[in-house]
């Protein structure tokens, strides 16, 4: 009898324990707010009338070490904690100091251009990444993380064999969230990280060393500068890659042709096993692409099957991962 009565307890520690989890995820990956499991909290808070579940949240987020380290932005916190105040009033709980203190730490706060967005790996690390608060600034688009770009990240870490032991060239690298997390977790030999824009670079190697990674250490990294336009055959024959990996390169038909031209030479070079990975937001730009990779005489194939849920993005996105071959 007793341990039946034992069950449903300890079915809803383990749900409090994911649903914390989830509030860190959420929190350090800086997600919208109205993604968060706020019901469970709301029924938690009225069935128990206590702080003690808003008290563990705020340990995961707010107050855990990675946010001393890696604060999300600042309005992102006042927006947080603003709402996990409002959510502890309407549950009519005893007012929990730790919660305002945190509060009155960010309010006081100045706002910055930059921010810290942190995504939590299966093996208990984290890959923290310096990003512009602003969607799309200086010109770029290179300076966020893009749907496609965590897709190929949970990717690899289903397929960490596509990339052990290998040397793996990433196009177009952004922040740096795919090839960080490939480095972290799949044991490449040597990675090279490249984009073209200056202030993509700069902040993409502030990233690469902001998590550890370096040229004399393995896996051995470099980030280096191609401009698609520019490359030859004879750059990639010397960077000799086993691999190559781009996600959310095809979202502009200006660049389409130097990419598939860029694709071309790589193929030539030497025999890669190339990836592309989209999320298809103009499906008229995506189908131009596969158009010119079928005239340029490169042949592509789609690879299905679900991915492990890593880390939290939309996904009703339309997202589609393709290996090229000649």
């Amino acid at each position: 009898m007793g341990h039946s009565e034992q069950g449903p307890s300890d079915e809803i520690r383990v749900k409090k324990t994911d649903i914390l989890k989830d509030f860190q995820l959420f929190f350090f990956s800086m997600s919208r707010l109205a993604s968060f499991p706020w019901t469970f909290l709301e029924n938690d808070l009225q069935s128990n009338k206590s702080s003690e579940f808003i008290s563990d949240i705020l340990k995961q987020t707010c107050l855990h070490s990675l946010c001393r380290r890696f604060p999300p932005s600042v309005r992102y916190r006042r927006l947080f904690l603003s709402e996990l105040i409002r959510r502890q009033e309407a549950g009519g709980c005893d007012p929990l100091d730790e919660l305002y203190d945190a509060l009155a730490e960010v309010v006081g706060a100045e706002d910055t251009t930059e921010c810290y967005k942190s995504y939590l790996l299966p093996c208990g690390d984290a890959v923290s990444l310096s990003e512009n608060v602003a969607l799309i600034s200086e010109g770029t688009t290179g300076l966020v993380t893009w749907e496609a770009a965590l897709y190929l990240a949970e990717w690899a870490l289903d397929h960490q064999q596509a990339f052990s032991g290998r040397t793996v060239l990433e196009l177009g690298s952004g922040v740096g969230l795919t090839g960080i997390t490939i480095c972290r977790s799949c044991s490449p030999d040597r990675f090279v990280f490249s984009d073209c824009h200056p202030s993509v670079l700069q902040k993409l190697r502030a990233n690469v060393q902001l998590n550890g990674l370096t040229e004399q250490k393995s896996p051995r990294v470099s980030v280096e500068e191609l401009d698609w336009t520019a490359a030859t055959e004879e750059q990639f024959r010397q960077i000799g890659a086993d691999a190559v990996i781009a996600a959310d390169v095809v979202y502009d038909p200006d660049v389409v042709g130097s990419l598939v031209e860029l694709l071309s030479k790589i193929l030539r070079s030497s025999s890669p096993d190339v990836l592309i990975c989209s999320t298809i937001r103009n499906p008229e730009t995506y189908s131009g692409f596969k158009q010119q990779l079928e005239n340029a005489g490169i042949s592509h194939h789609v690879i299905t099957g679900p991915v492990s849920h890593v880390f939290p993005y939309n996904r009703l996105s339309s997202i589609e991962m393709i290996k090229l071959y000649r």
